[in-house]
């Protein structure tokens, strides 16, 4: 099909975005390039669902609405695009936008296998396209102040290491029946796979060792349905990590990361949404977020701008800004982190520990 037809606003020499995908990440990221990342234009929305893909149009201005997502591949005026579809169709849809010579930004994970993700990182340099996955963490402000202190030695050689994701939930999780199984791994600790890596830059995970079971669910177990989970790492260099996840914390989104080592500890998050605190007759209190679009708000919109840069770099001929240590999270850092998840799989189904895949040299940036 075609567009439909939609106002358009000029911007000067903007790096011109389209999105494939209108649901919840999709909607904020397309308000995150319509709003607050400068330099950058939303010019299509691409979703099957045409309804809410032109409620996102007419909220956020002008751009164009389709129900394909061909049409934004295939459109000129399109410099980049936004993957935020369900993670099935994120391996294919990469290797089809790099192949139609646009960037691509994609939601985690990036693949469902490791042999789709290696034909999409071999169709994005074969085209010679930038390409981000948004592991957001890195851009949140305390992660990136620990990541600085991390390559500065403050700690030392890590030695333990620490990630954690508590989703926010009310005791219960609405339509659980619903939810594809090893979202645990595939989309949830996927993030504090990435978090962990980063903080160990230069180590390769070499094994891990899963537990899971449905605890907030557990009518749901027999349908192989995991709310929580504790994952143990070992690292090429020594070190041992822990990754954990619970689907339902009453007190809200709680997202941390820890590093140990030789010379102290550096932590990242807090369970907090700021740190004021109350004071009164009732005892301590304090407000917690309860939305990862409000807990990581400015991690959202930073790995967007990051994004745009990086493009608008390529596109310019700008050589890239010098940096104490790796940012942007690209292909070996998706595959590194997807071969987690899958051998974390493995550990859960035979009860043991499994070896991680090594990151192969054709997944670089």
């Amino acid at each position: 099909m075609v567009y439909l037809p939609q106002n358009t606003n000029a911007v000067a020499s903007p790096v011109r975005i389209g999105l494939i995908g209108a649901g919840w990440m999709g909607a904020f990221h397309a308000e995150s390039i319509a709003r607050r990342v400068p330099g950058a234009v939303l010019v299509a929305i691409a979703d099957p669902n045409l309804e809410v893909a032109t409620a996102l149009a007419s909220s956020l201005g002008a751009v164009k609405v389709t129900a394909e997502a061909s049409d934004v591949l295939a459109d000129p005026e399109i410099d980049a695009v936004i993957i935020a579809s369900p993670a099935r169709f994120h391996a294919p849809l990469i290797a089809q936008t790099a192949s139609a010579g646009k960037h691509v930004f994609c939601e985690k994970p990036a693949g469902l296998g490791l042999d789709e993700l290696d034909a999409a990182v071999a169709a994005v340099e074969a085209a010679g396209v930038h390409f981000q996955v948004g592991f957001n963490r890195r851009y949140a402000a305390d992660f990136l102040a620990a990541k600085k202190d991390i390559v500065a030695g403050v700690a030392g050689t890590p030695q333990l290491l620490r990630s954690l994701t508590r989703d926010p939930g009310t005791g219960s999780i609405p339509n659980a029946g619903r939810v594809p199984a090893w979202t645990i791994f595939m989309e949830t600790l996927i993030h504090d796979f990435d978090t962990l890596n980063w903080f160990n830059e230069g180590a390769e995970p070499v094994e891990v060792y899963a537990v899971a079971d449905a605890l907030v669910e557990p009518e749901l177990r027999d349908q192989g349905f995991l709310d929580t989970s504790v994952v143990t790492i070992r690292y090429s260099n020594g070190a041992i990590a822990v990754a954990e996840a619970n689907f339902s914390a009453l007190y809200g989104y709680d997202i941390r990361g820890e590093v140990f080592g030789s010379k102290g500890m550096i932590q990242a998050g807090r369970a907090t949404e700021t740190a004021a605190r109350r004071y009164t007759a009732d005892g301590l209190s304090a407000d917690t977020p309860r939305l990862n679009v409000e807990l990581f708000r400015e991690a959202y919109t930073d790995e967007l701008v990051d994004f745009a840069d990086a493009v608008r770099a390529r596109r310019d001929g700008t050589p890239p800004s010098e940096a104490a240590f790796t940012l942007t999270p690209g292909a070996a850092d998706a595959r590194r982190a997807l071969a987690m998840a899958l051998a974390c799989i493995e550990s859960v189904k035979h009860g043991a520990p499994v070896a991680v895949p090594a990151a192969t040299a054709k997944a670089g940036h």
